[in-house]
Parts: C-alpha cells; sequence; structure tokens
C-alpha cells in the first residue's frame, strides 16, 4: 500500500477539504470532460452545465463553500493555484457570470445560482459527499454526465472508480514499493527486519516514484505553508465570515502568552498554533491539509511547538512529516479520514495520532513505541461526532483542534516512556474507529442534524 506524503498534504485553500477542494478538482475534472466532448459535437450548442450536489455536500455545503467550490473548479482552477489568491473577490466576479469560457471560441452556459443545486434528499448510496455534474444540450437532453464522490482530505473518485475500491481510497499496489506495509501489524514487522526507522521506510517508498532533491522540497514546502498559516493567523483579527459571528481569537491569545511567557504552558501554546492555522481555515485562506481542513490545525501546532520550544531541526520536521503521513496512510487505507463518513474521530482523530506519532520518530521513540504513540491519540477520540454549527467550520471545530493537539503531545509523552508493549494495538483502533463510523447515525457526520448543531439558543 502506498499513498504519497505529497497527496496526504495538501496545499489549498479553506474552509474543507471534503466539501471545498475536492468538489473543486471534480468540477475542474467535469471541466476538461465537456471540452473534450464539445470539441467532437459542435452541432447542438448552446450546451449547459449544471452540478447537483448529494448527501452532507447538500446539508453542509453552503457553510463549507462547496457551490463556490464548484464555480471554481469550473472555471478552470485548483485548490493550489487558489492558496495566494483572494478567493471571496474572485469567486463574487465569477459569480456574476452566467458561461464558462472553455475556450477562446467555446463557451458553456452556467448561472451559479440556478445552477449548484442541493439536493437534500436521499444521499447516493456509495458515499455521503456525492456530486452529479451534467451537461445538456441546446434541447435540454442529458449528453455528458459524471458521478463523483469527494471522499475526504481533498481526494475525489467517480462512480466507476467507487466500485473498484476495497478501501476509501485507491491506492497503488503492494509491489509498488520496498516496504508495503498495509497495516501497523506489518509496518513494525518490516522496521524489525529492515532495521529501518518508519521515516526511513517511508523515504524508501518515496524516493522510488521521486528523486531525493524533489521529496525534499516537496516536504519543505509543506511545512513553509504550514508555518506561513500559523503567522497569518497569529496576527489577523475580526470577525470569521459566515453569520455565526465568531471572533477570531489567537491573536489575542497568542500575545498574551508572549508577554507572560514563564505562565504559559504547553498547552496554551499548542491552542494557540492550531487555533491560528482553524481561523484561518474557516475564513477561506490558505492551509495546508493534514490529513482534512477541519483538522488542519493539529500538525502543525505540534510541529512548531517541537521547532520553536524545543528546537527541533528541520530534518527533523521532515522525519515528522514522513511518520505522520505512514500513519494517516494506514487510517486512509483501512478507515476513513472523511467527518461525513466517520465523523470527527476520523478528521481530528487521525489528526492527533498522526502528530502523536511523528513527536515520538522525532523524539527518538521506537517503531513500537510510535506505534503506541499513534494509537494513544486515535483511541481517546473514538466516537467523536461532526457536528458543525451553522453548517460552519468553527464551532466546535477550531477549539478542537487545539484539544487534538494537545492528546497528541500526551500520546507521545506517554509512549515514549513506556516500552512499547501495550493491550489495544493502532489496527484494532482503527477498525474499532471504521466500525463505530458505520453504525453512527447520520446525523453526527458533518450533516449539522444532530448534536451541537441543533443545541443552541437563538437570543
Amino acid at each position: 500500500m502506498f499513498i504519497s506524503v505529497l497527496d496526504l498534504f495538501k496545499i489549498g485553500v479553506g474552509p474543507s477539504s471534503s466539501h471545498t477542494m475536492g468538489p473543486m478538482v471534480a468540477a475542474k475534472d467535469f471541466r476538461g470532460c465537456c471540452a473534450s466532448y464539445i470539441a467532437d459535437h459542435q452541432d447542438n450548442q448552446p450546451y449547459h452545465v449544471r452540478c447537483t450536489l448529494k448527501g452532507s455536500l447538500a446539508f453542509t455545503g453552503k457553510g463549507h463553500a462547496t457551490d463556490r467550490a464548484v464555480i471554481l473548479g469550473l472555471n478552470d482552477f485548483t485548490p493550489q493555484e487558489l492558496a495566494k489568491e483572494d478567493v471571496n473577490k474572485l469567486t463574487e466576479e465569477l459569480s456574476q457570470r452566467v458561461s464558462i469560457a472553455l475556450s477562446e471560441h467555446i463557451s458553456i452556459l452556467f448561472s451559479p445560482v440556478d445552477d449548484v443545486i442541493f439536493d437534500k434528499g436521499e444521499p447516493l448510496p456509495e458515499h455521503p459527499n456525492g456530486m452529479i455534474f451534467q451537461l445538456t444540450n441546446a434541447i435540454g437532453k442529458i449528453v455528458l454526465t459524471e458521478t463523483y464522490f469527494s471522499i475526504g482530505g481533498g481526494f475525489i473518485t467517480t462512480l466507476a472508480d467507487i466500485k473498484q475500491l476495497v478501501a476509501p481510497i485507491k491506492v497503488e499496489s503492494a509491489h509498488s514499493c520496498g516496504y508495503p506495509f498495509e497495516n501497523a501489524n506489518q509496518m513494525m514487522r518490516m522496521s524489525t527486519q529492515s532495521g529501518l526507522s518508519i521515516a526511513a521506510m517511508k523515504r524508501s517508498n518515496e524516493q522510488e516514484r521521486i528523486s531525493e532533491e524533489k521529496l525534499n522540497a516537496g516536504l519543505d514546502a509543506i511545512w513553509h505553508a504550514m508555518y506561513t498559516c500559523i503567522q497569518n493567523g497569529l496576527v489577523a483579527e475580526g470577525i470569521l465570515p459566515g453569520g455565526l459571528k465568531v471572533k477570531r481569537r489567537a491573536k489575542a491569545l497568542y500575545r498574551q502568552l508572549s508577554e507572560n511567557s514563564q505562565q504559559a504552558s504547553m498547552n496554551d501554546w499548542l491552542c494557540a498554533y492550531a487555533m491560528a492555522v482553524n481561523e484561518e481555515n474557516a475564513a477561506g485562506h490558505m492551509v495546508v491539509t493534514a490529513p482534512t481542513n477541519g483538522a488542519a490545525g493539529v500538525i502543525p501546532a505540534v510541529i512548531h511547538y517541537a521547532v520553536q520550544h524545543e528546537g527541533a531541526t528541520h530534518e527533523q520536521v521532515r522525519d515528522f512529516l514522513l511518520v505522520a503521513a505512514a500513519i494517516g496512510g494506514l487510517i486512509k487505507h483501512n478507515s476513513s479520514i472523511s467527518g461525513a463518513e466517520v465523523g470527527c474521530q476520523g478528521e481530528v482523530g487521525s489528526a492527533s495520532a498522526m502528530a502523536a506519532a511523528g513527536l515520538c520518530a522525532i523524539k527518538g521513540g521506537t517503531t513500537a513505541q510510535i506505534e503506541n504513540a499513534a494509537e494513544i491519540a486515535l483511541e481517546h477520540h473514538l466516537g467523536m461526532t461532526c457536528d458543525p454549527v451553522g453548517s460552519l467550520v468553527q464551532v466546535p471545530c477550531i477549539e478542537r483542534n487545539g484539544f487534538g493537539a494537545i492528546k497528541a503531545y500526551t500520546a507521545a509523552s506517554l509512549a515514549i516512556r513506556g516500552d512499547g508493549q501495550h493491550f489495544m494495538s493502532l489496527d484494532n483502533c482503527i477498525t474499532a474507529m471504521k466500525q463505530t463510523g458505520l453504525e453512527m447515525s447520520v446525523k453526527f457526520k458533518e450533516t449539522s442534524l444532530g448534536g451541537l448543531a441543533v443545541s443552541i439558543t437563538e437570543c
């Protein structure tokens, strides 16, 4: 099993990897399909495109900017290209148009208000994050259609492909890399047999596909984007968009800690860093999917604390990301990182496990201790629901990332003081998360139909 660290960590924009980045990628892909079709069939112009959002995308798509993502994708933008753009201004401009230019001479009709449909009926059976794109000709006949699923972390798949998946993601074959561990037990066994650390095995697998130079450049770009996001969040202030009137708090918290650092605890710093990231995410600004946008603050907060307060080196940051990606790949392969599929245990829980493993590794933990750290962090997120208030990635998501970072640090500390032997394995914990997600009511899986989302009193 192989999922690249450069795929698991993606630089893009908020507020959601599954509800913003995934639909944007899908819309851009369908744009390409339309261009190819029309190039061969120009007799029935004008053509018209529309998108129907299903399941969780329909229920929380407005708060997660899914409609904006579709508009941007159909207009040929990618999340990575938008990382340094004023997305609000760009979306506002595109929303005024009634057509999309596929080329200098070919346009298709598209009304952002009317042609992005939020269908809150029955979700598609294959996955809760479904979207159906359709191209119709001049007489209204559907001439091209594709169904996509946003399966978490910005990954997408089509209807044809999702039926081929054994796990929630299509991964490369086990024979495609030197250390093809598909679960944590295999990972530990391969580490023992080879004498290599998890970071070294992951690096070896990556370098079978890209050069060491490109891998290091990619890892450095990921950390630079994470660091930039933290710094941006620590100086920004004001009210977050969406209507809840949630006030940014990271700047004020950071200022208090800086002015009285002797009284500041590790928990305080971790919360400040994590909240800075997720406030940026809630504002729709640049973040790194890690492994999702809703959980984007956990890993950067833990790395930043290790660098700023404990002297972690540049090379250790790279190892941290490699180990975190190895654990994240196992979770995604054997369960899910999608809040719409398994709740927030799959988002913040996964991020916390990844961060715990990465931190344990750079603190000198053995492979068994690293696996233990990941298990501890994930275990104590089991059952966590995804119930965003107002369909926005703000309450409880922003604070929850701070607590995910704290649990990650605690899990790493606890594991490294042990010998790696423990009762519950990471593999069993991942299985429990998947089963818990399957049995969890749809009300608590990113639909805003239960939990905190319906427990507020209007004053």
